[in-house]
C-alpha cells in the first residue's frame, strides 16, 4: 500500500474514535428509566429506594421544624416546646490545653483595670454577643433572678488592681469561676487595644444559672420528699440547701415505732480568699448529727496555704451484729464530738523553663483530731458479743505528697455542649500519724497514689489506688481497721452520627475491709455507691465491695422546654462479701442492674440533670418480675482532683 493509502487509512481510524458532542446528539434511551435490575450501578440515578432508606435525622428534624412554623395550634405548641437551634458554642473550636500560654506576653504587668459583666440565666450567651431573652420563659427566668453580685466575682479573682500579673492567672481564674456551682459559664480576657507595656486592663465575663430548686417527689398519698434550695442566696454566692423527707415507711419486728422522717440541711458562705463557712444538719431514724467549720482548700496549684478547723456533734444507735433471719435488730446507742483543726503547705519547685512555672508541688500538712465519747455501746456479757473497743482519743497525722494537675477542655461529659473543665496529672502521697488514747495507742499508715490522663482523641483514663491501717502499739502488735480503695475511671472521646453524638463510660470503685472491728459496715450499694436505682426488699449489708459501672450516653440536638434531651443505656454489677472482718468480696454471685432512661438537663438552672430511668434488677429488690422505674439526678462520672487536702484516715463507707 502506497503511502497516501496508509495516511488515508489512519484518517478514517481516528474519526471514527472520536466522540461527537453531546449537545449535538440524543439517545432516545435516556427518556426511558433503566431496569434497575439489570442496569449497570453507573448509570443508575443516585435516589436511593425509599422502601429501605435508613433512618435519616436531618429529615425528620427539618420536617418537625417546618411544622413548628406553622401558625395552627399544634405548630404554636411544637414551636414552644421544641428548640431547634444549633448553638453556636457546639459549632465553635476547642482547644484541648485549658492551661495555655495565650497572653504570656502580659506576664507580670500591673493589672489597671478590671471590668466586670455578669449575665442573668436566659437569653444570654458569651460566644454569641447578639443573644438576648426574647420568649415569656426567659424574660419571666430572669426577671425571679438575682445576677451574682461583682463582689463575689472578685473574690474568685486571682489577680487584683494595682497588683503583678501572675502566669496563668487568667486561665486560672476563668476555671474556677466556672467551677462555682452560682456560675455556668467565664471568659477572662484582655482588651489588648487599651494594653500598654507594663499595664493591661482586663474583662470578666460571667453567665449565671438559675439558682432557685425547689421540688416535690411523691411516693404515695402519705410519703414524699420536699427540697428548697439556693445556690446563689442574694447573688452572694451564699449556698442553702433543704430536704425533708415523710412517710418513709420504717417498720421493726420488736414493737419499735421508728422516726418516719428525716430532715438534711446546710448553709454555706464564701468568704474572701477563697475561705469557706458552712453549718449542717441531719435528723433522721437511728442517726442525728450538726456541725460547724470554716476551710480554705488548694483549690490552685497557685495556693500556698490551706486548712481548716470544724466542730461536729453525732448521736446515733447502731446494730453490732446482723441477727438470724426473723429475728429483730438489737441497736446501742453511740454518741461522739468530733474536734478537727488541719493546716498544709504548698511548696513550688524549680522551673528551668524561662517564663513556664513548673506544675508539680510538693505538699505538707498536719492534723489533729480529737473524738470525745459521751455515750458506747455496752452489750450484755450473756449475749456473747464481743464489746467495741470506742474510746476517747486524739489522732494526729502528717502528709507529705507530691501533686502535678493540669486541666483540660472538652465538651458533652454531664452537658450539651458548654465548655468543661477535665482535670488530669499524678498524685503521690504518705500519710503517718498515731491515735493517742488511755487504751492502747496505735499508730497509723497509709499510701495513695492516683494518675489520670486525657486527650481529645483517646479518651480520659483515671486510677487511684489507697491503703490505710491501724497497728495496736501493745505487746501483739496487731494490725486493724484497715482499709484497701481502688477506683478506675474512663470514658471514650466523642463520637458523631450527624448531629446525634455519644460516649462509653466506664468506671469501677472497691472498698476492702482489713479487720475491721464489730459493727463496722458499709453504707450498702445503692445510687452512688453500687447500683443505680436500686431498692432492696432488706438492708444489705457488707465488709467489702466491688462496684463496675458502665453507660453510654446519646446526645440528641432536641431540646424540651429548655431542657436539652440525651439517651442513656447502663449496666452495673456489685459484689458484696458480708464477713466480718471484710475480705474478698468475690465470694459470691454480683448484685446486677440493667437499664434505659432518658437525661433532661437544663445548663441555665442549679438543677441541671434529671433522668428517667427504667431498670432490671434479677435479685435483691422487692418487686416480683425485678423491673423498677425510676428518678435520678446521678452524674455519670465524677472527676477527683490532684490537690492534696486535709491528712485522714481512708474512707470506710
Amino acid at each position: 500500500m502506497s503511502f497516501r493509502g496508509w495516511f488515508l487509512l489512519l484518517f478514517v481510524l481516528l474519526s471514527s474514535a472520536t466522540r461527537p458532542a453531546g449537545a449535538q446528539t440524543f439517545d432516545p434511551r435516556s427518556a426511558i428509566p433503566p431496569d434497575s435490575l439489570k442496569a449497570a450501578d453507573e448509570i443508575l440515578p443516585y435516589r436511593p429506594d425509599s422502601l429501605r432508606r435508613r433512618f435519616d435525622e436531618e429529615r425528620i428534624l427539618n420536617r418537625l421544624k417546618a411544622y413548628s412554623r406553622r401558625k395552627t395550634i399544634m405548630g404554636k405548641a411544637l414551636s414552644s416546646l421544641l428548640n431547634f437551634t444549633q448553638r453556636q458554642e457546639e459549632q465553635a473550636g476547642l482547644d484541648a490545653v485549658l492551661l495555655n500560654r495565650q497572653f504570656d506576653q502580659h506576664n507580670f504587668k500591673i493589672v489597671r483595670r478590671i471590668n466586670i459583666r455578669t449575665l442573668d440565666a436566659f437569653g444570654y450567651s458569651l460566644s454569641d454577643s447578639t443573644r438576648i431573652p426574647r420568649s415569656f420563659w426567659e424574660k419571666s427566668g430572669n426577671a425571679l433572678h438575682l445576677k451574682t453580685a461583682r463582689s463575689r466575682v472578685r473574690q474568685v479573682l486571682l489577680f487584683r488592681p494595682g497588683q503583678p500579673l501572675e502566669p496563668q492567672a487568667l486561665a486560672e481564674s476563668e476555671r474556677l469561676l466556672r467551677q462555682t456551682p452560682e456560675i455556668l459559664d467565664a471568659r477572662v480576657l484582655v482588651n489588648e487595644r487599651s494594653s500598654t507595656r507594663d499595664s493591661v486592663d482586663i474583662t470578666v465575663l460571667t453567665t449565671d444559672v438559675f439558682s432557685i430548686t425547689a421540688g416535690a417527689e411523691l411516693g404515695s398519698a402519705t410519703a414524699g420528699l420536699i427540697t428548697l434550695g439556693d445556690e446563689n442566696f442574694l447573688g452572694l454566692g451564699h449556698q442553702l440547701s433543704n430536704e425533708y423527707r415523710y412517710g418513709r415507711g420504717l417498720s421493726t419486728d420488736n414493737g419499735e415505732n421508728p422516726q418516719q422522717w428525716s430532715y438534711v440541711g446546710s448553709y454555706t458562705a464564701p468568704f474572701r480568699n477563697f475561705v469557706y463557712g458552712q453549718a449542717r444538719y441531719r435528723n433522721e431514724y437511728n442517726y442525728r448529727s450538726g456541725g460547724a467549720s470554716l476551710r480554705r482548700d488548694f483549690y490552685s496549684p497557685s495556693a500556698r496555704y490551706a486548712g481548716a478547723i470544724s466542730f461536729d456533734s453525732y448521736d446515733q444507735n447502731i446494730a453490732l451484729v446482723v441477727p438470724p433471719p426473723g429475728q429483730p435488730y438489737v441497736y446501742y446507742p453511740l454518741r461522739s464530738l468530733v474536734q478537727d483543726v488541719w493546716v498544709g503547705r504548698s511548696l513550688r519547685l524549680r522551673s528551668y523553663d524561662l517564663g513556664y512555672e513548673n506544675p508539680g508541688r510538693v505538699i505538707v500538712a498536719a492534723r489533729a483530731l480529737r473524738t470525745e465519747f459521751s455515750a458506747v455501746p455496752r452489750p450484755d456479757p450473756g449475749t456473747g458479743i464481743e464489746t467495741p473497743d470506742y474510746h476517747n482519743g486524739t489522732l494526729l497525722l502528717g502528709t507529705v505528697g507530691y501533686s502535678v494537675r493540669r486541666y483540660y477542655k472538652d465538651r458533652y461529659l454531664f452537658g450539651f455542649g458548654r465548655t468543661e473543665d477535665v482535670p488530669a496529672g499524678t498524685l503521690l502521697s504518705f500519710t503517718a500519724g498515731v491515735d493517742v488514747n488511755r487504751v492502747v495507742p496505735r499508730r497509723y499508715l497509709a499510701g495513695r497514689i492516683a494518675a489520670a490522663g486525657f486527650g481529645p482523641r483517646s479518651g480520659y483514663l483515671y486510677g487511684a489506688l489507697d491503703l490505710g491501717i491501724f497497728q495496736r502499739l501493745d505487746q501483739g502488735r496487731s494490725w486493724e481497721q484497715g482499709v484497701l480503695s481502688t477506683e478506675f475511671t474512663s470514658f471514650t472521646r466523642l463520637y458523631h452520627v450527624g448531629n446525634w453524638q455519644y460516649r462509653h463510660f466506664l468506671s469501677s470503685r472497691g472498698t476492702i475491709g482489713i479487720d475491721r472491728r464489730p459493727g463496722d459496715l458499709l453504707q450498702g450499694i445503692t445510687n452512688d455507691r453500687g447500683l443505680r436505682g436500686f431498692s432492696p426488699a432488706s438492708p444489705v449489708l457488707a465488709t467489702s465491695r466491688f462496684v463496675l459501672n458502665y453507660e453510654t450516653t446519646l446526645f440528641t440536638p432536641l431540646s424540651l422546654l429548655g431542657f436539652r434531651l440525651a439517651g442513656v443505656a447502663f449496666a452495673d454489677a456489685a459484689w458484696v462479701s458480708d464477713r466480718p472482718g471484710g475480705g474478698s468480696p468475690f465470694g459470691g454471685a454480683p448484685y446486677t442492674g440493667f437499664g434505659l432512661g432518658l437525661r433532661f438537663r437544663n445548663e441555665f438552672t442549679a438543677l441541671r440533670t434529671f433522668q428517667l430511668l427504667i431498670g432490671y434488677y434479677p435479685r435483691g429488690i422487692a418487686a416480683p418480675n425485678g423491673i423498677r422505674m425510676f428518678e435520678s439526678t446521678r452524674e455519670t462520672v465524677t472527676f477527683t482532683d490532684f490537690g492534696l487536702g486535709a491528712p485522714g484516715t481512708a474512707p470506710y463507707q
